[in-house]
């Protein structure tokens, strides 16, 4: 099958970050690619024509004439008509299709550029933008539209197709007001809070012929797992270092993609160790999580926004002693590689549908710039710069805990890492597991039971930098005093163990508040 092409008509010097924001998202697109290809004159070699001459016949062999209006004109011919003038006036002479895109600006337009906007605006439909998440969702959904037109796609993307048996009874009113509120108040969204349900949908591209589609569903639905029941995300903390049963703490969060990303990152923050500083800079004292809590919402806001919902496999979210690791089904496509990741990029929705309201209400910034974010706001919190990988179709997030990393980085080196506390103003706070391990010992533990909380293997520096400073301090006791390598011998709190276990946890209840 040939390619369909497009060309995108544009003043250049105005648009060249979206330019190629488009080309890179519709040749990076696993359905687009399938089907179109993209004329840019930014990727013409030099030649021995002239740049007009060449424009007009891109014009007359492209199948779409795609076309960026802004403020400015550009260069005039002799008849002082300009190349975006001269472009769209022959696809139109062609009887192309032209989809025309119009950003909005507070700075003045040229006369004749707001001649060509009317112009544009009294023979078709325009769709207006005001930043590129936004046009890439327009484009995208006008280009859905057109290749079911044209028979390429017998059932559109997942995202953008109608979800079966949905009627707009499945759709809940005070979740789109939610949505309203929230958008004009995060990003000055257009629309008021008072707008019918219809008219929201449709101007988020959220309904195929009356029906909506399973963004829709995903964003707004009264019971999205109705229709896409591996819709969810999956909760697991484990005490291991592996996943294995028993899991201690299990939970499966379902409703829209705006619940399961709270209910998410919820779980994840409540099972995360904190110390405490004192109130001297104001009445609220300052938490600090060994993962900040930016780090794990970026992570699990993208796997929900990303993920391939067409895969019956869910998004897993797993908290281990020493890391955070968030299964997202589907994996990255061209030109978006892992090394990529690591630098700032292009975005590259998976689901533009989906994305936009999550931009919209500022969960995400869709500017190509999350993963870069991450990285450095852990190397701010001085921890091991997160991972990623792509294993059996899922795409993986490796993001270590910062005190784990820390004592393990210790005992490599040989250093004592001293009882697990650590003084936090006026305060003593301990360890993410020496909370866990002190928990455990309220009844009579062996040192096996422990070793597995505190994620160790080596049994004499277990013993060495964890049990016997807390010994020493009184927190801890054996029940055989006078055999300590007894294989019988176990471990239990002490009440002064008791008191700074059930201090601390009640002044962290109360600070969260």
């Amino acid at each position: 099958m040939r390619p369909i092409r497009i060309f995108i008509s544009s003043v250049q010097q105005e648009f060249v970050p979206e330019r190629l924001a488009l080309r890179d998202y519709l040749w990076g697109d696993p359905l687009f690619r399938r089907f179109c290809d993209v004329f840019l004159f930014e990727d013409v070699p030099a030649q021995d024509r002239r740049a007009d001459e060449l424009y007009l016949d891109e014009v007359e062999q492209c199948d779409i004439y795609l076309g960026l209006f802004g403020c400015d004109y550009g260069s005039e011919d002799a008849e002082g008509l300009s190349p975006t003038q001269r472009e769209f006036d022959l696809a139109g002479e062609l009887s192309k299709p032209r989809f025309i895109f119009v950003k909005k600006s507070t700075a003045r337009c040229h006369p004749k550029m707001a001649a060509l906007i009317n112009r544009a605006g009294s023979q078709l439909i325009r769709r207006h933008f005001t930043s590129l998440p936004e046009l890439i969702a327009a484009v995208y959904a006008s280009l859905v539209h057109y290749l079911e037109d044209v028979g390429c796609l017998r059932t559109g993307p997942f995202d953008a197709t109608a979800a079966r048996n949905a009627t707009l009874e499945d759709i809940s009113l005070d979740k789109v007001q939610w949505f309203l509120s929230r958008a004009r108040n995060a990003r000055d969204y257009a629309l008021a809070e008072t707008t019918p349900v219809t008219d929201v949908l449709t101007h988020l591209d959220l309904l195929d012929k009356g029906t909506p589609n399973h963004a829709a569903i995903l964003l707004f639905g009264v019971k999205p797992q109705r229709f896409l029941i591996s819709s969810e995300v999956k909760c697991m903390h484990f005490h291991t270092l592996e996943k294995r049963k028993p899991i201690p703490s299990y939970q499966i969060y379902k409703g829209t993609v705006f619940d399961m990303i709270e209910q998410a990152i919820d779980f994840v923050m409540s099972k995360l160790a904190r110390s405490i500083g004192t109130r001297v800079a104001g009445p609220q004292a300052p938490v600090e999580y060994d993962i900040p809590e930016e780090v794990v919402a970026e992570g699990i806001v993208n796997a929900v926004a990303h993920r391939d919902y067409t895969n019956n496999a869910s998004v897993e979210v797993q908290l281990f002693p020493d890391r955070l690791e968030i299964w997202n089904p589907g994996i990255l496509h061209p030109p978006l590689t892992l090394e990529k990741l690591l630098l700032p990029h292009a975005s590259q929705p998976n689901n533009p549908l989906i994305a936009e309201p999550l931009f919209l209400t500022k969960y995400i910034e869709k500017a190509g710039t999350g993963t870069v974010d991450m990285l450095e706001r852990c190397r701010m919190a001085g921890m091991r710069q997160p991972e990623f990988r792509i294993d059996d179709g899922f795409f993986i997030l490796t993001v270590w805990r910062k005190r784990i990393a820390a004592a393990e980085d210790q005992a490599e080196q040989g250093v004592e890492s001293g009882p697990g506390w650590h003084q936090v103003g006026t305060k003593l706070a301990l360890s993410w597991h020496q909370v866990e391990m002190l928990d455990k010992c309220l009844i009579d533990t062996g040192i096996i039971e422990l070793m597995e909380i505190a994620g160790r293997t080596d049994r004499t520096k277990f013993r060495n930098q964890v049990l016997n400073p807390l010994i020493k301090a009184g927190f801890l006791e054996m029940t055989v005093p006078d055999k300590p390598s007894s294989s019988k011998q176990k471990y239990r709190v002490t009440e002064k163990g008791r008191d700074l276990l059930e201090k601390q946890t009640k002044e962290a209840g109360a600070d969260e508040k």
